[in-house]
């Protein structure tokens, strides 16, 4: 199979054979870790020698690629390889949580050259976020010398769901005032460059299959636990997005019928019943009834937040272990009618409430055992992303990578 980036994230180039194999090759080049010789380029696309070599040397005239040396050569003469030139520029990835706003800059190698992350409240509404955003950057861009002009694309992922065509949210949850707000066009009048808006969870899913737990598979869904719930399906290679955008709300599937309202209306939805606001109010419960705790040490009730329960669970803290042990489990049966709908070899939980480790994990693991059918349980790993808290913003990356590296390569090929 074709890597899965050569499906959907760069605009459809003119449509000749050679230029379709250009832009095939360049992906095949930035997923193949320590680089891939042209040898091997076409064996796997089944082209001659001499037809590689003219792809292969377009590209490097771009400087959209360089040759190096392999890193895996055992004896003899090393190989050459062929990777992305990471000077030829620069590209942003945001990460804009409901509590969290996170910048990566990066290179075309996807080597993260600097990062900051705030706390955020995207409750204010989009002109005070867009403009957090904005302000961010460019204090990024000054910190390590460079102007926008060495800007090539950035990528943007918010928690709600896309209509990716009009580069807008559609109602989201946890997003008052943001419905149907031009995030996409406002920013790309702002940067002057191509701006590409993704669903955060959606974007986790791509980061831990470019560069983390999930790295080259095909069925793969990445759960991001933060204030809300979402996720990033990745089925057959491809990011599945649903009819209009909004696929992989998982969050608000309905848990318990009679349980606690949810953000979205209902009642009883899974973000409702272990999401970053659900495992806080729990947190404040048991405060309030007295129960010894850790946490009642940490200053006023309302200010308890999940990550102050994650830390109290890592430190021993039993209340705070019993929260997010029971948080674990409620998602382990959302988790096992995914795996029986959907069927993927791999389920990525991210998230700062995932850094908890197994003691949030192993009743996720548990619950899916047990509820799936075992067709589908026996062969599903359950790991924490790799990526850690970076899962959604390096998805972020590869999102404007794929915009730069292939709009580069297309006006090569056009000229």
């Amino acid at each position: 199979m074709l890597p899965l980036m050569s499906y959907f994230n760069w605009a459809s180039p003119h449509q000749i054979v050679k230029n379709l194999n250009k832009h095939t090759v360049v992906d095949l080049i930035r997923f193949t870790p320590g680089g891939i010789s042209r040898v091997e380029l076409a064996e796997r696309m089944d082209l001659s020698r001499a037809a590689m070599t003219t792809i292969v040397n377009d590209l490097i005239d771009g400087k959209v690629i360089r040759e190096a040396e392999s890193r895996n050569s055992q004896t003899g003469r090393p190989p050459i390889n062929l990777e992305i030139n990471p000077s030829r520029g620069f590209v942003a990835g945001i990460d804009m949580g409901a509590s969290h706003l996170s910048l990566l800059l990066a290179n075309f190698g996807a080597q993260v050259i600097d990062e900051v992350e705030i706390p955020f409240t995207v409750a204010d509404g989009p002109e005070t976020g867009i403009a957090q955003a904005n302000k961010l950057l460019v204090e990024l861009l000054k910190k390590n010398s460079l102007d926008p002009g060495q800007m090539s694309a950035i990528g943007i992922g918010v928690p709600g769901p896309i209509e990716s065509e009009a580069g807008v949210v559609f109602a989201p949850p946890i997003m008052p005032g943001w419905n149907n707000y031009p995030i996409q066009a406002s920013l790309e009048t702002t940067w002057n460059m191509p701006v590409s808006l993704n669903n955060d969870s959606e974007l986790g899913a791509i980061g831990e299959w470019a560069y983390g737990a999930g790295r080259g598979e095909n069925f793969l869904a990445y759960i991001k636990v933060g204030t809300g719930i979402g996720s990033g399906l990745l089925l057959n290679g491809q990011i599945y997005r649903g009819a209009t955008g909004s696929a992989g709300e998982i969050g608000h599937l309905t848990i318990e019928e009679n349980g606690p309202l949810c953000e979205c209306g209902n009642a009883g939805c899974l973000e409702a019943l272990a999401g970053g606001r659900a495992i806080a109010r729990q947190a404040q419960d048991a405060i309030r009834k007295g129960q010894r705790t850790l946490l009642s040490s940490l200053g006023p009730i309302e200010e308890i937040t999940a990550r102050d329960v994650a830390s109290a669970a890592r430190r021993g803290d039993l209340v705070s272990q019993q929260i997010i042990s029971r948080a674990g489990n409620y998602l382990g049966i959302a988790l096992a009618g995914l795996v029986n709908l959907f069927n993927p070899r791999t389920i990525v939980i991210g998230g700062g409430v995932a850094q908890v480790g197994d003691l949030f994990l192993q009743p996720i693991r548990d619950a899916v055992a047990r509820r799936s059918l075992q067709a589908s349980a026996r062969t599903v790993k359950i790991n924490t992303a790799i990526l850690r808290r970076r899962s959604s913003a390096m998805g972020a990356v590869v999102q404007a990578l794929s915009i730069a590296l292939h709009q580069i390569a297309e006006r090569k090929e056009v000229r």
